[in-house]
């Protein structure tokens, strides 16, 4: 690769970053490229790209980003996962796949600047997704309104069975 190419994937990728939510650093070696293909495809389709880059390359791109941590990481053969919109399913996403194929290897990864350990990752990956945290959210304050209803109209209604009540016994008597 000659140095203009490298300066323009480094120039491209500096953008990619600028915008990322989540990134995670992953060791590939011993991974087929049918393996990897999946997992690129797996991961498009949750607004999320996996990408080999050289680590050199990397590092430059890393710099004025919020990913800047991940710069420690950078020894060995490295993949990035980056993260354009919702982070939980592209995190479960990678996460299973590293279960299914042992030869991924999470290292760490960013999220809104701060730096995650493979184990704070897994536990990101194990969160219910943006759709169904709200609808737990709805049902709670659908929940919150229909006890307020039912609490407020308890004292009409306890009127209403005493003066039924007291009717009923009018027409005894």
């Amino acid at each position: 690769m000659n140095r203009s190419t490298k300066e323009r994937v480094v120039a491209e990728l500096h953008e990619k970053l600028k915008g990322v939510k989540l990134a995670v650093l992953a060791n590939y070696s011993g991974i087929t490229v049918k393996d990897i293909t999946d997992l690129r495809n797996a991961l498009r389709k949750a607004e999320s790209e996996f990408k080999v880059v050289k680590n050199s390359l990397l590092s430059i791109a890393l710099k004025d980003t919020e990913l800047l941590p991940l710069d420690e990481y950078l020894k060995g053969p490295k993949a990035l996962m980056m993260n354009f919109g919702a982070v939980a399913e592209p995190t479960k996403i990678l996460v299973e796949f590293a279960k299914k194929n042992a030869k991924l290897e999470i290292e760490a990864g960013v999220l809104d600047g701060k730096l995650l350990s493979r184990d704070q990752i897994k536990a990101l990956a194990e969160l219910p997704s943006r759709e169904i945290l709200l609808g737990k959210l709805l049902s709670v304050l659908v929940g919150v309104q229909t006890q307020l209803v039912t609490v407020l109209s308890a004292v009409p209604r306890g009127f209403v069975q005493v003066l039924e009540a007291h009717r009923q016994n009018k027409e005894k008597n």
